[in-house]
């Protein structure tokens, strides 16, 4: 994955958010002008993955007002060192020198004194950054730094920190110190932020594989895996005691905690013990060959790599900027002619989209989401006007769909119902394969919906579980493989709901769109100075920094929630649909579409941060004086990687969520995401585009005739970008899901599918009915019972009082049968 570099046409906007009052707001607003006024944005040169390049996840666990803790780390390990070894530098000591120095710090972990404990925290901190001072380019900091976090590895220091962070977790004095403070900074963290800079350094030096890595190395990776995903010291693996904390933060009894270096960790322990994207994908082809099902059509990773953009629609504040200041007249636009339709597969999807349909009802939209969604239009509903069109670029798209078209059993059963109550006036059920009575047509429809027919993992899992609802007894136990996903599952069960609130919580209050509220949570406090900014530019230098810690607190959990709902769904169908109606539950729909109603290509353009100070440049280069240019120094980019990579996740989380459920599209509906979801395809970035397009697709039959014959650039998108589902009426409502519908039953049903299921494999007490019992006489009264060490004293006392004197009244059976 490659650093996105080069600078474009929207390379300003955001940089005046920390400007004085005045000034900055009109530079603000010029910048956002620029940016909104483009209707033919650049294609964003944009790579998904995992996660961003090394460097760029390591800068982003600091934030910049704790760039003087890297001189307090350096001294607190030099300081140490010269006393232990004279004359000589890291670099030039052997590896049984350096793990003989390590062995010493990791024995000054254990000492009572408080401040010494941190002192030798710091040094290990020092060498988990890379001896910076040592090194004369970033390439050897990062170099230096892995070497040195495999080490710290070997000699044991991820166990000895994790006893350290438990006792942190456990310091009450440090959480009542913070609840009586009125304003909470970073010096309330200092402890909790080394540890876990540790940690988070350790496990990201460790999961990132380099083909210049020794055996060795790849050893130890395995090794750690598998103990962070397995509790072996412990009854729980290390992604429950991060969960934990997370909900401690929310709940008010922790402020402290510095949030985001914990969602950080979390993220990454995730996919180091779970397994990223590729991951997942291999996964998935193994577990199918498992289940005995054919391959998949296609790697759908791939093909969204090589999907194309499209440019995005025109929208009516664009057109009436340009229309005023060319200052040209007014007039109605003519509707368009079938041959305009016809020629436009020639030509760009998007363009020349209809200008004001989906800008109506802002104030509906407003009070639909809790009254919270400001739309950037609500100053400017204004009646559509003709424009000229601005000149695009042809795009020239691949002959044929870029997906293979997909069939559930369903559909079949569903098409073959709806034939035979046509020619023959009765139907079979579920039975695909007799078709007597029908025309050849029908045959051949039939023949042609078997081809693509698609049966997935979930389905298959679905009716097994059925099958061990019904037969509990002949089918006997399941067996369940012990996988680091279904350890987790197991472990975060019963206090799931409080995870997810937590985690939605804190993607609230992170959201750009959020406005201040006094009963919200502090998500600051490991940001915020003790001493607050006196001067213009340390307050354009702690804005940057608060906007730029919101913006990776949403990275992380929009990432953590996909892999989590990812590998669930992987795992079993019902994991991920508790996962998902808890998510559903606690507003997650609402709270997504909330975030996308801002201005997106001014977020994913946005430059918050400041590359002389990103980590590990700041160590090897002197940091110049701050001023407004060395602010932006190094900043051409041309999109936000970070931003774009969470705009992408939480599209997938809302798919996810609503895909096959028609409760849940209803509430896409309620909420009128469809014009906030239109804004989001101005982002010329081909698989942003193309969950935007399949939440369209699953509203659109609810959307009314109208909406379609507005929307028709954007409905032909979907056909040309969307997998195709065969007698899927999405574009006419035709389809019989698009009728009215019980919702509140469906959402129930799946309710009670999943408490059964949850109930059967993990609550193992409701399941003693079906434990066999021991009728012989001999046997149960042969068995040996452990008896408290005094009932030989008392054992007379109780036979007279349990046995002897209590009558036994033979006639009870006889009443009672």
């Amino acid at each position: 994955m490659e650093e996105p570099g080069g600078g474009g046409a929207n390379g300003a906007p955001g940089k005046g958010k920390a400007q004085p009052p005045a000034k900055g707001r009109e530079l603000f607003r010029s910048q956002r002008k620029e940016s909104e006024g483009s209707v033919d944005c650049p294609n964003l040169e944009f790579e998904y993955g995992d996660s961003d390049i090394y460097a760029a996840e390591l800068s982003e666990l600091y934030s910049y007002t704790e760039e003087p803790e890297f001189a307090a780390n350096r001294k607190c390990f030099e300081e140490d060192f010269q006393t232990q070894v004279k004359d000589k530098q890291w670099s030039e000591l052997d590896v049984a020198q350096q793990k003989a120095y390590v062995m010493r710090l990791l024995d000054g972990l254990e000492v009572v004194n408080r401040e010494k404990r941190l002192k030798v925290a710091r040094a290990i901190l020092y060498l988990a950054q890379g001896v910076f001072g040592e090194c004369d380019t970033e390439a050897d900091v990062l170099r230096w730094s892995r070497h040195n976090n495999f080490l710290l590895y070997h000699m044991g220091t991820f166990t000895a920190f994790l006893e350290l962070l438990n006792m942190e977790m456990a310091n009450s004095q440090a959480s009542g110190s913070a609840l009586r403070k009125p304003a909470i900074s970073l010096a309330d963290s200092t402890e909790l932020r080394v540890l876990l800079s540790v940690m988070y350094l350790m496990v990201e030096a460790m999961r990132v594989e380099m083909e210049t890595d020794p055996p060795v190395w790849k050893a130890a990776r395995d090794t750690f895996r598998t103990e962070i995903s397995f509790p072996l010291h412990s009854e729980e693996p290390f992604a429950l005691l991060l969960f934990t904390m997370v909900t401690k933060f929310c709940s008010g009894h922790a402020p402290h905690f510095p949030m985001k270096k914990v969602l950080l960790l979390l993220w990454k322990v995730l996919v180091f013990t779970l397994g990223g994207f590729d991951a997942l994908q291999a996964m998935k082809v193994k577990k199918r060959q498992e289940l005995g099902l054919p391959p998949l059509p296609e790697d759908s990773i791939q093909i969204m790599r090589s999907m194309r953009a499209a440019s995005p629609p025109a929208y009516a504040i664009e057109l009436v900027e340009q229309q005023q200041q060319k200052r040209g007249h007014r007039s109605r636009r003519p509707l368009m002619k079938q041959d305009s339709l016809d020629i436009y597969n020639e030509r760009d999807p998007f363009k020349n989209d209809e200008v004001l349909v989906d800008e109506e009802e802002p104030d509906d939209i407003d009070n639909g989401i809790e009254g919270e969604l400001d739309l950037l239009e609500r100053d400017t509903v204004i009646q559509a006007v003709s424009a000229p069109r601005p000149t695009v670029e042809r795009v020239s798209f691949p002959k044929g769909l870029p997906w293979a078209p997909k069939v559930r059993q369903k559909d079949i059963e569903h098409f073959l119902e709806a034939s035979r109550n046509k020619f023959i006036g009765f139907t079979l059920g579920r039975d695909t394969d007799t078709l007597v009575g029908l025309p050849r047509p029908i045959h051949e429809s039939v023949k042609t919906l078997k081809q693509h027919k698609y049966v997935s993992i979930s389905e298959v899992q679905i009716r097994n579980e059925e099958e061990l609802e019904k037969c509990p007894m002949s089918l006997g136990e399941e067996d369940v493989q012990e996988t680091p996903c279904e350890i987790l599952y197991r472990v975060m069960l019963y206090n799931l709901p409080q995870y997810m609130i937590a985690l939605l919580k804190i993607l609230l209050a992170a959201a750009p769109t959020s406005k201040a509220k006094t009963d919200s949570i502090n998500i600051l406090a490991d940001v915020l100075p003790e001493e607050m900014p006196i001067t213009v530019l340390q307050s354009m230098k702690l804005g940057i920094d608060v906007n730029r810690h919101k913006e990776i607190i949403v990275k992380s959990i929009s990432a953590l929630l996909l892999l989590l709902l990812k590998h669930f769904k992987l795992n079993h169908i019902y994991q991920f649909e508790y996962v998902s109606q808890h998510l559903v539950f606690a507003n997650c729909i609402p709270l997504i579409l909330k975030f996308f109603n801002q201005n997106i290509m001014s977020y994913i353009t946005a430059k918050n941060s400041i590359s002389v100070l990103d980590y590990p440049s700041c160590t090897v280069h002197e940091l110049p004086e701050l001023n407004a240019e060395s602010l932006e120094v190094g900043d051409n980019n041309q999109f936000c990687w970070r931003n774009l990579f969470s705009c992408i996740n939480l599209l997938r989380i809302l798919n996810k969520l609503t895909k096959w459920k028609h409760s849940r599209t209803m509430m896409l509906v309620v909420f009128k995401s469809a014009p906030i979801l239109k804004r989001a395809l101005k982002v010329k970035q081909a698989m942003m585009q193309l969950y935007v397009l399949k939440l369209l697709k699953i509203q659109t039959k609810y959307l009314g005739r109208q909406w379609r014959k507005s929307n028709m650039k954007t409905m032909s998108a979907i056909y040309q970008k969307v997998r195709h589902r065969m007698n899927d009426d999405w574009a006419y409502g035709n389809d019989i899901d698009a009728r009215p519908w019980d919702f509140q039953a469906e959402e129930c049903t799946l309710r009670a599918n999943i408490e059964a299921f949850n109930s059967r494999r993990y609550d193992k007490s409701q399941d003693s009915e079906f434990a066999p019992v021991d009728n012989c006489l001999q046997s149960v009264l042969g068995q040996h019972l452990d008896l408290p060490e005094d009932f030989h004293y008392s054992y007379e006392l109780w036979l007279e009082r349990e046995v002897f004197s209590q009558p036994i009244r033979w006639e009870e059976l006889l009443r009672y049968p």
